[in-house]
């Protein structure tokens, strides 16, 4: 969907709960606070989590209608929002400590050019958390997205998981009104630079 699709569905109404994902939550909560990015943020409940815990975070999407939605919350001072395509926008190499990527869904080449990129944002030991519709939801789950292209998978996102010290690379079930929906995640972190030994 192009930026103006979304704009439309934020100006009808609001498109997602005010409370994070259960399981980014669940992730992110012993975190200690850094700096971070949400790409494809939309009306930023994510983004706004992390601020409200003291995290600097940028809330990046290409809809500004969502992003609008997500400036008129409590808090929403304490988060840069950012009027931006994903895939022309980047931050300085080695520069978070968090990336988050919740439900985003594009084709490849795109997804994996993205998220390896991610991983070139994150400090040494930063993390990176990608969470988004298996493609197996399609014929075994409900809800999301139906064009198994741009849904994910453990084996599309292993090269990704390659770059990184992996906590867990998996399909997840996860319980809403009308049924089980099934997501993949990638959780892991960029491995600590090497440090030379003093001679």
């Amino acid at each position: 969907m192009r930026a103006a699709d979304w704009d439309a569905r934020y100006a009808e109404q609001r498109q997602w709960s005010a409370e994070p994902n259960a399981l980014v939550a669940e992730l992110l909560a012993d975190l200690p606070p850094g700096r971070a990015v949400d790409l494809a943020a939309g009306e930023g409940r994510h983004a706004l989590w992390l601020a409200a815990r003291g995290w600097q975070v940028s809330a990046v999407d290409f809809a500004a209608t969502g992003l609008a939605r997500g400036q008129e919350r409590p808090g929403a001072e304490r988060v840069s929002w950012v009027t931006a395509d994903v895939l022309d926008w980047a931050a300085p190499p080695g520069s978070l400590d968090l990336v988050l990527v919740a439900y985003l869904h594009l084709p490849e080449p795109d997804t994996t050019a993205l998220l390896r990129r991610a991983v070139g944002w994150l400090r040494p030991g930063g993390r990176l958390l990608v969470l988004g519709h298996d493609v197996d939801n399609v014929a075994h789950g409900v809800g999301g997205p139906q064009e198994p292209a741009i849904l994910h998978s453990v084996d599309r996102l292993a090269p990704v998981a390659e770059l990184l010290d992996v906590d867990r690379l998996a399909q997840v079930r996860r319980e809403i009104p009308a049924g089980t929906a099934l997501d993949t995640l990638l959780w892991g972190r960029r491995s600590a630079e090497r440090v030379a030994p003093r001679r």
